[in-house]
This record gives structure tokens, C-alpha cells and sequence, in this order.
């Protein structure tokens, strides 16, 4: 479902370059890859279109050409709203409109999307976590922004914890607590 835009977006300064882990030792590079795959499943996008979800509008249609969001409003009369959700993490027009503005990213393109959910990652205090393996606090805190996430709250489908996990894991995420 369609990534919400923060309830507060943190200054410059508060966002580094690159968050280190929490804890050197236990970092393991494919840890964001995997969660970026495992964001993708909970959004639905990987079930759609032909290339691993970057091409997805929400509800399952497909945009074609990577210039911009494709800035399409869809009905989800499940849910009773309108959404402009796209892509592989389902960035809504105005959260990748801020992202553009205050990152440059130059298109919609998979490497920029990958970066504009980094980001979000990010801005939820969470990329340190995810470098860690400790993924289930990483998922509570980007619930914030992913509607689809455990406990986000915003009346859509919420995938449950353990198949999340499970999709991180089998992407080759690193699980801190494997319990």
C-alpha cells in the first residue's frame, strides 16, 4: 500500500551521509538490500509488472518509462480513497516530490528509487538497525511511513511480522535475533 509521508521530516544536519552501525561488528552489507526486497513484498509491488516491482502504480497497474512518478491518482474502493502510490516502495507524489527537492534525484529510475527508500529508511532512524540486523525494530520503526508494515494503523493491509522476516531472511538479510 502506498508509503505515507513522516509526520516530521528531520533537518540536514540530522541526516548523515551514511549512518553507521549501531554495533561495527555485526554489519553486513546485503542487511539493506534484503530489506528493500523485503519493503517490496509488503507493498505488493513484486507480484506486479516485469521489472521486480519499479514499475508498479498502486492496485496493480503498470507505468511505462522511468522520466518521473508517474503522477496517476487510482480509486481503491476497498479502501475508500484515492492514492497516488508508484513504484517498487510505492512513493506517493508528494513524498517523492520532497525527496527530489531535497536530494536531486534526477528520475524514477530503480537506482533512484532504491536511494529515495534508503532515505525514508533513514528519516525513520532506522537504517542504523537495519545495517545491525535488527530487523523487526526496523520494521516497527518505518511502520511510520509504510502503510503495509505491522502496526502502521492506517486501515490497510499490514503483512504480519513473521512472513516479513521471513522474505528478509530469504533475501540474504542478516537476522540479529533469530527467535
Amino acid at each position: 500500500m502506498p508509503a505515507n509521508s513522516p509526520a516530521r521530516w528531520y533537518a540536514e544536519a540530522e541526516l548523515l551521509q551514511f549512518d553507521p552501525p549501531v554495533d561495527p561488528s555485526a554489519d553486513d552489507a546485503s542487511n539493506v538490500a534484503a530489506f528493500l526486497d523485503m519493503l517490496a513484498h509488503a507493498e505488493g509491488t513484486t507480484r506486479f509488472g516485469s521489472h521486480e516491482g519499479y514499475n508498479v502504480i498502486v492496485g496493480g497497474g503498470t507505468f511505462s518509462g522511468y522520466a518521473d512518478h508517474p503522477r496517476q491518482s487510482i480509486h481503491l474502493p476497498r479502501y475508500g480513497i484515492y492514492s497516488t502510490a508508484a513504484g517498487r516502495y510505492q512513493f506517493l507524489i508528494s513524498t517523492w516530490d520532497d525527496l527530489v527537492k531535497r536530494f536531486g534525484y534526477p528520475d524514477f529510475t530503480p537506482p533512484s528509487q532504491d536511494a529515495g527508500a534508503i532515505q525514508l529508511i533513514r528519516q525513520c532512524k532506522a537504517l542504523g538497525l537495519v545495517h545491525d540486523g535488527k530487523v523487526r525494530e526496523a520494521i516497527d520503526a518505518c511502520s511510520t511511513i509504510w502503510a503495509s508494515l505491522p502496526g502502521a494503523g492506517y486501515g490497510q493491509r499490514e503483512v504480519k511480522l513473521a512472513d516479513l522476516v521471513a522474505v528478509y531472511r530469504d533475501a540474504g538479510g542478516h537476522d540479529a535475533d533469530p527467535h
